[in-house]
């Protein structure tokens, strides 16, 4: 389930105070592209921390019990999930090697979610069932968690599909099932099924998840009182999107047609997203309406991008300069996975020649691709070869999907 909230224009001064917090740190960045080289990936455990101290707090305060794990996926950099889980976040992982991850971080509370889990990956969760819930996918995955715990009781959740059209019903089960899913781990004494999860992507806003608790009510009002007072947690999975919102190149969110030379590259669009307080109120009170009403259960949450999309910038040097509109820097979106930049805008800020007006200039990558694309347009006086560039706010969904594609990835330095 997606967020498809129209796009408006984005204000011109939203932009430059954006730009401007980076150009005031400028010094700080311009020492760490001197001293380690580019192209760089620029850690911010700080920023992490602060982060997962504001999501957590949120709902703290409006609701009596409230556990976060932070989704691995998003940024599955080990000194992330160390950062946070030393913050006293718990983790969220989706695969074997992220939950090897996660027990190396020293995390005491992880949820395994995700399908397909395979018999390795569940043998792993069920030799480490004091930190580890199992958040199951499916009928068949219950019997397999049977096997694979080998006689000691394993904790664990279920998974509810948020959506049962075309792709999204991969995941999980309907919440029509639900009732009949506790009526089946009861017959297995190795599981101990104690609570559910569902999982909204891109929420600009509440809407999805009030949705979704809504009708995990309308179930559990229908489910037999034995199994209601076995829900120890409701897990309403992540999708949180941070407060600027998304910003894109086009109203509609597609790519961009780089001959179109009547459009002005300087003028982007913006999906707006609400604070992440306005979620809490929202989200807090629907959970004390419709579960907190029917079984005593501790909210639980997953946020990925909310938290590290402010804890990463990419450096970039300016390598040539091929006309006044178009210059190739020393790294390429191999960096970031996919070619990201064609639909969704991020400015590109020259650290080297400040300044918060925007100019058009290609910004191209390194890459033998067309497609490697940082921007259409630059903050700065002017752009020379030998410029450090600045792409902002890179935590989320780049590390985790670089490619070793041509050139080399980025060195991570944390500072």
């Amino acid at each position: 389930m997606m967020n498809d909230a129209p796009a408006i224009t984005l204000r011109r001064e939203i932009l430059l105070e954006y730009v401007e917090g980076f150009l005031a740190r400028r010094e700080y960045f311009l020492r760490a592209a001197a001293g380690e080289g580019t192209p760089l990936y620029l850690f911010e455990p700080d920023i992490l921390r602060e982060r997962g101290v504001k999501f957590t707090s949120a709902f703290a305060a409006v609701l009596p019990e409230v556990k976060v794990f932070y989704a691995v996926k998003s940024n599955n950099h080990p000194e992330v999930a160390r950062t946070l889980a030393g913050a006293g976040l718990g983790l969220d992982v989706s695969s074997g090697r992220e939950l090897e991850t996660a027990l190396a971080a020293g995390a005491e509370e992880i949820v395994f979610s995700g399908p397909g889990k395979t018999e390795a990956e569940l043998t792993l969760a069920a030799s480490r069932r004091d930190r580890v819930t199992v958040l199951l996918d499916s009928f068949g995955e219950l019997e397999r968690l049977t096997r694979a715990a080998a006689g000691n009781p394993v904790r664990a959740g279920v998974r509810l599909t948020s959506d049962e059209r075309a792709l999204w019903a991969k995941f999980g089960i309907p919440f029509s099932d639900l009732p009949g899913f506790f009526r089946s781990a009861s017959r297995f004494p190795n599981v101990r099924l104690r609570g559910c999860q569902f999982h909204t992507s891109w929420n600009l806003g509440p809407e999805n998840h009030v949705a979704c608790l809504k009708k995990l009510g309308r179930v559990l009002a229908g489910t037999e009182g034995r199994f209601r007072d076995e829900i120890e947690f409701v897990d309403i999975g992540g999708g949180f999107w941070p407060e600027a919102g998304e910003w894109l190149h086009r109203p509609d969110g597609g790519q961009v047609n780089p001959d179109n030379r009547e459009r002005d590259p300087r003028k982007h669009f913006q999906r707006p997203a609400a604070r992440i307080e306005e979620f809490a109120s929202a989200i807090g009170r629907a959970f004390r309406e419709e579960i907190l009403s029917r079984t005593a259960a501790r909210i639980c949450l997953e946020p990925g991008r909310w938290i590290c999309h402010p804890a990463v910038q990419i450096l970039l040097r300016v390598e040539d300069k091929k006309s006044p509109d178009l210059v190739i820097t020393d790294g390429g979106t191999n960096a970031v996975g996919w070619e990201r930049y064609e639909s969704e805008y991020f400015p590109v800020i020259n650290l080297t020649r400040p300044s918060p007006d925007e100019f058009p200039c290609r910004v191209l990558g390194s890459l033998c691709t067309p497609h490697d694309v940082w921007g259409y347009s630059c903050h700065g006086g002017d752009i020379l070869p030998g410029d450090v560039l600045l792409v902002p706010d890179q935590g989320a969904y780049t590390y985790s999907l670089r490619q070793e594609f041509i050139k080399p990835l980025p060195r991570v330095v944390i500072l």
